[in-house]
């Protein structure tokens, strides 16, 4: 063991404890050539935190079906086609766990750190996430936006997780697979960790800050 550099670690869920829920996945029904647009109008500037309708259900103002709504008129109004549903409607949302990170969390456990959650999430997704892992067993807390009426990157909900789980921001690292929300744990102290798709880079930089690898 190497002295440690922190004590808490707070994870995001999409992208981070689950290999999916990127931003890139809003996108993958429609063409490639509409792709990036199709994604700016499911959840616009997602560095922003404003008056965009999915910023709004992430912070638990509007349901899921008013956020569909007015998706499905933004799409309209840009000339994009709705594809299809496959056959038996809509999928169901379901988070896959990222068992690289799993196998981090409970290391991590082990060694008696602080773990946390802070996920910027909707109502509708909460039964699917909750059901990847053993969440109110691993984590000794959970910040989901609309639950709480805030969400990422406003540095309010940084400092409401650190508050809840009693850490310090030097002793915290917080994992995100969105750059401007990790940006945003910086601004308040706290030590980003980018999550890219293959997670491997991220996993180390934490174990290393967590005294686990020199």
């Amino acid at each position: 063991m190497q002295p440690a550099d922190i004590d808490t670690v707070i994870f995001d869920v999409g992208g981070v404890l689950a290999s999916n829920g990127r931003h890139s996945d809003f996108a993958r029904r429609f063409p490639p050539e509409v792709a990036e647009q199709v994604t700016r109008i499911f959840v616009g500037d997602y560095g922003d935190d404003g008056d965009h309708p999915w910023h709004r259900l992430e912070r638990g103002e509007i349901t899921l079906a008013e956020n569909r709504a007015l998706n499905r008129a933004a799409l309209a109004a840009a000339g994009i086609e709705i594809p299809a549903p496959p056959p038996g409607g809509a999928p169901v949302i379901s988070f896959t766990p990222c068992e690289p990170m799993v196998a981090l969390v409970k290391e991590l456990r082990e060694h008696e750190l602080r773990l946390g959650v802070l996920t910027n999430n909707v109502a509708e997704f909460r039964d699917s996430w909750r059901a990847m892992m053993p969440f109110d067993e691993w984590f000794d807390d959970i910040v989901d936006s609309h639950e709480v009426g805030l969400r990422k990157p406003n540095p309010a909900i940084f400092q409401l997780a650190l508050a809840r789980l009693g850490a310090e921001a030097e002793r915290t690292a917080f994992l995100d697979d969105v750059a401007t929300n990790v940006r945003a744990a910086e601004s308040v102290g706290i030590r980003g960790v980018w999550v890219e798709e293959d997670p491997a880079t991220a996993i180390e930089a934490v174990r290393r800050l967590a005294g686990l690898i020199a």
